[in-house]
């Protein structure tokens, strides 16, 4: 069965490698990103036939009046969307909370939180209409054990899985899924290249010595709990190198 995927966030990352295995598969892709060319890097990279199932378009998640307009205005070859894969995430620093910058703030929720928001309110109508649909949210394992610095980021991310469960109670009753991927570290991709302002030492350094989740396998997971029987939902997924694991309670020793 041919799906209609919308993947945000494709122009590198996870986002780009769900993009490349659905298309690899035979379904139709509608690759969102910011930059037009990374946009055409992509699109140039693949296979004829591939090209051919490939739309890319250029939105800002964060404009909730752009993903309105794209909602009614996709071609009507891809306008049936049957899977929403929103990947599109910003993380700005690694300070403090009382050392942040606010503008950056505002940026992240923007992004992690309305972009999300925005993208599941312009599509999950259309497909609890048509019976058919799945909403895949994806983003980093930051939403349960705190870390110094991941203060706004972590709050956005467990926003991402309550907003996903949630979601899931209301379209009890029709076969829409619902699904929120949690990954553990991952090297090589966007976020520990350039989110970090100034900071893409410190993310490096965690990543360090270790053999950490690529894109690839963030993708595999995507595409699988997509494409189960369409009775099977899977509510939350978490996804860790076998290098990592949930680390103790932290405790300062001495006075404060």
């Amino acid at each position: 069965m041919e799906h209609t995927v919308l993947v945000a966030g494709a122009t590198a990352g996870f986002g780009e490698a769900t993009a490349r295995r659905f298309l690899a598969n035979g379904h139709k892709v509608i690759a969102l990103g910011e930059g037009i060319e990374r946009l055409e890097l992509l699109k140039g990279s693949l296979p004829t036939e591939q090209q051919k199932k490939l739309l890319t378009l250029v939105v800002d998640v964060c404009d909730s009046a752009k993903v309105d307009q794209l909602a009614s205005s996709l071609p009507t070859e891809f306008s049936q969307v049957t899977i929403l894969v929103n990947n599109a995430d910003l993380a700005l620093d690694l300070e403090l909370e009382q050392q942040a910058v606010a503008s950056y703030r505002d940026q992240m929720v923007d992004t992690n939180i309305k972009g999300l928001v925005h993208m599941t309110r312009a599509f999950l109508p259309g497909m609890v209409e048509r019976k058919r649909g799945h909403v895949i949210n994806a983003g980093p394992m930051t939403s349960g054990d705190p870390h110094p610095g991941d203060n706004l980021f972590g709050g956005t991310k467990a926003f991402v899985k309550q907003f996903s469960l949630n979601l899931r109670a209301d379209v009890v009753g029709t076969p829409i899924r619902v699904t929120c991927i949690e990954s553990g570290m991952g090297g090589g991709v966007e976020f520990s290249r350039t989110s970090i302002q100034g900071k893409g030492e410190k993310v490096e350094g965690v990543h360090a010595r270790a053999q950490a989740l690529t894109a690839d396998n963030i993708a595999e997971a995507i595409f699988w709990s997509a494409t189960l029987p369409s009775h099977v939902n899977i509510n939350v997924l978490e996804v860790m190198p076998v290098q990592q694991a949930s680390g103790p309670m932290k405790i300062h020793r001495g006075e404060t």
